[in-house]
């Protein structure tokens, strides 16, 4: 079994501890453990020094008889004052986190080194092995194709003629007219562990393009060659945009987030990584040597180790050794919230990265904004981590201060795009002296460094004087670090591919993501909760214009003036719907400016594989369903009933739950367009044009007939076919009032309130084209409709035909204006055939297309005659029968061709 495979079956038996009892955990654990933290040959059965009292030691032996996994979670915990007690580190608080923190690590720059050393030792005691990460890129090129001048700006006219380019240099038609430059050309390198490494170059030198193709995050849009290895691993045999930390020298933070809860929730995401494996192993060597560790030191651990409370207690230990404990609780802001400082905010850039467990830290530029002083104490703290947990590191800086320079072990400086030196601090002046270039004595290295390959600065700094100075290029300084001995050195180590036995197997990470998928979307609805409580004041001003508009919208639509007995009355109907779907639209559009902000720190996260793009969006949308909910149901409770739409409660629903998908609907357009566009200008742009075409097109303002052909699909495809809605509610309205009619007529009347609550609705259009020619007329063939009313509705072009009771067809001329109520088979069985069902058809015979909308109405339940409609005089004809089964009984082949179905399904 190699390294890798051990490494899975490592985590596989972790993971599969928490579903099993706890001894098998403690076994497996056990087992599974030992294969993978090596003995490093230290004698692993030294006993512990450290003096106890009797009731400490009863506790601590306690302790040890607990299984492995419950002895992870346990530990003692001294208070201020009095004797320790036994916690649970899930169960940890502020306060107590905070002793514990105090006692390890007072003051950052004074006891984070024994803090470390502390952590060290316990590990070398039972003779633990950390992993290490070897870093070896060979022959790394980069390339680029770009616009210059006038065509690199981003224009309206240089976007189409890109886009022209494109397409025509696909088909080789255009001869490419972009400059070609290369960022890195030819550059080779190892980068060792345990040794920080300090990245020198003036800017476009190309120090932030070597840093993420060692990150393996270069654009797509780069070309690039070359091999970068980890352990002998190549990028694709593992993650290593999880096994690597790249810090980018850009700031891109959640404004309204405060720095705690940040970088908690970078540390979430991230995960423990192999903490949990290496802790088990730990506990298992310590109670088989009795080794009793420090408390403070083992509840850090354990809780470091445990996923939930690492975001609590490594961040506290991140926070205070960056110096960002005292901003800990405000929040970051950004240019429209006032936060941090610049200098703070780039700390929390990279506290960000360096919480995690990643074991190679590429830095870039991370002391811009920041004083000499705080770049040494974090670039000093960064040291300390490296040398004593065997880290690997390599660290951007611009113009670092001499103490700041003389902590770093390596130097590789880069100057147009090819490495001029990288090997040891102590001899890189040497190297330069070699080529006749030397630093003055009151002259910081890291400046004369970064001169004496500049063109404007390099003379100064020539020392044979007995020869004439000439310019020496970047390529010939290269060519003089082959033949140094440091450079033959190198040449050497790049030839020696690495042994990958010797690579620990829980150095390199195979997993592309810190936790499962429950607990990454648990993250994000919980990140997702705290922006909504950040930005309550959106939500409650947009509800606040929510209840103007509708007390506004009542004094216009006022159902005591809102009459219901032309079509322009329904014209006032149909208006006040549409102003309510087109305000729960609007109420959408603040999602634009809200998404747009979040977008580098989305695209920053889900790159850096904190979690996937279904993780982010999925609380995105669930969150905002209250908010919808809330808005449809203020604007529905105060303006339905106000306004005289119809007073069925099933009606009232019914709209509530459209305003609330169109509510829905519109945030989800604008989260998308917000996201498509990138940008404020773009997205409000398009945003504006796609609210354009959903009002134009959604059959209030332009009707169906007035909507030009290639048009049409945007007819249907609008949520706002405010014809359809409006017509619904018209329809049922008539509907429900013949039906009265009826019962009334009949003195049935007692039956109403029963029959209503059985009713429901199929809304239906229909299209009829004119014959063409060896084409009969015939629209539609002779029936009877199946419900138990249908109103019909046409435009000007007729074609109807019904059946009288004496077996004459005849015509029925309608204008457009105007409905046609027919009973159905259902209505003729339940009136005991007091109504008839008429057998009705469609022919066509003129040159245009006749359409037709028809709203049928169904009974859920079982039809049964009321017994006023039987007498001697017309027995009774029909038994009770189910409406909804009637449909599946006519919907059979064999059925159809049947002359009355609803006779030969319930007949006597």
């Amino acid at each position: 079994m190699d390294g890798s495979d051990i490494y899975k079956a490592a985590n596989s038996i972790r993971l599969g501890s928490l579903r099993v009892g706890s001894s098998s955990r403690a076994s497996s654990l056990r087992n599974g453990s030992t294969s993978v933290w090596r003995n490093s040959g230290m004698d692993a059965f030294s006993k512990s020094v450290r003096e106890e009292d009797d009731e400490e030691a009863l506790k601590w032996a306690s302790l040890e008889k607990l299984p492995t996994f419950d002895r992870l979670k346990k530990g003692l915990l001294f208070g201020s004052t009095g004797p320790s007690n036994e916690v649970d580190v899930d169960n940890l608080g502020p306060d107590d986190r905070r002793r514990i923190l105090d006692r390890l690590v007072k003051t950052a720059d004074e006891d984070n080194e024994g803090f470390l050393l502390k952590l060290r030792n316990r590990l070398d005691r039972v003779g633990i092995e950390l992993p290490t990460i070897e870093v070896k890129y060979e022959h790394v090129t980069v390339e680029a194709d770009v616009n210059t001048g006038s065509r690199a700006l981003p224009s309206f006219i240089n976007f189409h003629i890109e886009l022209v380019e494109v397409l025509l240099g696909l088909f080789h038609l255009l001869p490419n007219s972009k400059r070609h430059i290369t960022i890195l050309d030819d550059v080779s390198g190892v980068v060792k562990p345990k040794r920080m490494t300090l990245l020198l170059g003036p800017p476009s030198s190309g120090k932030t393009s070597l840093l993420l193709a060692m990150a393996g995050t270069l654009a797509k849009e780069l070309k690039c060659s070359g091999k970068v290895t980890y352990n002998g691993h190549e990028l694709h045999e593992f993650v290593p945009e999880r096994t690597s930390a790249y810090i980018s020298q850009n700031d891109v933070h959640i404004g309204e987030m405060t720095v705690r809860e940040t970088l908690a929730f970078s540390a979430r995401c991230q995960g423990v990584g192999s903490r949990y494996d290496m802790l088990a192993e730990l506990s298992r060597r310590e109670r088989d040597a009795n080794i009793k560790p420090d408390p403070d030191l083992d509840i850090f651990m354990k809780a470091a180790a445990t996923e939930g409370q690492e975001a609590n207690v490594v961040t506290d230990y991140t926070l205070k050794l960056l110096g960002l404990d005292i901003c800990a609780d405000t929040m970051v802001g950004d240019q429209m919230i006032r936060g941090i400082s610049g200098g703070q905010r780039k700390r929390v850039t990279t506290g960000e990265m360096i919480v995690g467990p990643s074991k190679v830290l590429l830095m870039d530029e991370i002391s811009t904004g920041l004083d000499s002083s705080t770049t040494f104490q974090i670039v000093k703290s960064l040291k300390q981590f490296i040398h004593i947990l065997e880290g690997t590191a390599v660290i951007s800086l611009l113009q670092p201060a001499p103490e700041t320079y003389d902590l770093f072990d390596d130097i590789v400086l880069l100057t147009d795009g090819k490495i001029v030196y990288q090997g040891p601090r102590e001899h890189v002046l040497e190297f330069f002296e070699s080529v006749g270039f030397k630093c003055p004595e009151r002259k910081g290295v890291a400046d004369f460094l970064q001169e004496v390959t500049s063109k404007k600065d390099q003379q100064q700094y020539w020392m044979r004087r007995d020869m004439p100075y000439r310019f020496v290029t970047a390529k010939e300084f290269a060519e003089a670090y082959q033949s140094f001995h440091v450079g033959r050195k190198l040449a050497t180590d790049l030839a020696t591919p690495y042994d990958k036995s010797k690579s620990h197997p829980a150095a390199l990470t195979t997993e592309k993501y810190g936790l499962n998928k429950k607990e990454l979307l648990k993250a994000c609805t919980d990140r997702e909760i705290l922006l909504m409580k950040r930005n309550s004041f959106v939500y409650f001003f947009k509800l606040f214009q929510l209840i103007v508009m509708a007390f506004i919208s009542m004094t216009v639509f006022f159902r005591t003036e809102m009459h219901k007995r032309t079509l322009t009355d329904g014209g006032f109907y149909n208006g006040a719907a549409f102003f309510g779907v087109t305000l729960l639209m609007f109420n959408g559009m603040s999602e634009i400016s809200m998404t747009i902000a979040k977008l580098p720190v989305f695209y920053k996260q889900r790159n850096f594989l904190f979690y996937p793009s279904w993780a982010y969006a999925i609380p995105s949308w669930i969150m905002k369903i209250p908010v919808s909910f809330v808005e449809a149901a203020v604007w529905t409770i105060l303006t339905y009933y106000v306004m005289g739409f119809d007073p069925n409660v099933t009606r009232f629903f019914k709209y509530f739950f459209i305003l609330m998908l169109v509510n829905q609907m519109s945030s989800g357009l604008f989260r998308f367009i917000g996201a498509l566009g990138r940008n404020m200008i773009v997205a409000n742009t398009f945003g504006s044009f796609g609210l354009l075409l959903v009002f134009a097109l959604g059959g209030f303002i332009l009707s169906r007939d007035d909507i030009k052909g290639w048009w049409i699909w945007g007819y249907w495809a609008s949520p706002m076919i405010e014809n359809v809605l409006a017509y619904n509610k018209l329809v049922a309205e008539l509907e429900e009032m013949v039906t009265r009619m009826v019962f009334e007529t009949y003195g049935v009347e007692k039956y109403l309130d029963a029959h209503r609550k059985m009713v429901t609705y199929l809304c239906r259009g229909m299209k009829y084209r004119p014959p063409v020619e060896n084409e009969t007329n015939m629209g539609f063939v002779p029936h009877t409709d199946k419900d138990f009313i249908t109103v019909l509705h046409q435009n000007g072009v007729n074609g109807l035909e019904v059946k009288a009771r004496d077996g004459e067809w005849f015509s029925v001329e309608l204008v457009p204006s105007s409905y046609i109520v027919m009973s159905g088979d259902a209505a003729m069985a339940w009136s005991n055939e007091r109504l008839y069902s008429p057998f009705h058809r469609v022919t066509m015979n003129g040159k245009e297309s006749r359409y037709s909308i028809a709203q049928f109405s169904f009974l859920e339940g079982i039809i049964e005659t009321p017994k006023e409609f039987v007498d001697e005089e017309h027995p009774l004809l029909y038994k009770p029968f189910d409406h909804l089964k009637y449909l599946d009984f006519y919907n059979k082949e064999e059925n159809r061709r049947l002359e009355c179905a609803i006779r030969t399904y319930c007949g006597v």
